[in-house]
């Protein structure tokens, strides 16, 4: 699997996740919504030891969505550290 495709599913499930936080009676620990908090909770557990959810309100997935999106943007985006180390082969 490459790189761009696994920085976009990961930035997939967050967006789930995102919208997951609009239904809090959904379980996570359920079927088809534990495929979306098993990969997500590790990154988002250590984001709220900093961010607690402010007046209710978790903001750790768009947090997540942010940092994912700025990896793949550096890496592999236009001007991109590994775009820009392939075009000087």
């Amino acid at each position: 699997m490459s790189l761009n495709i696994l920085l976009g599913l990961l930035i997939l499930l967050y967006v789930f996740r995102i919208i997951l936080t609009w239904y809090p009676q959904v379980s996570l620990d359920k079927y088809p919504y534990k495929l979306i908090a098993i990969p997500t909770e590790p990154l988002l557990f250590l984001l709220r030891k900093f961010i607690p959810p402010l007046g209710g309100l978790d903001i750790t997935p768009v947090i997540g969505v942010g940092l994912f999106s700025l990896i793949r943007e550096m890496l592999l985006g236009q001007q991109g550290i590994l775009t820009m180390m392939q075009s000087l082969n």
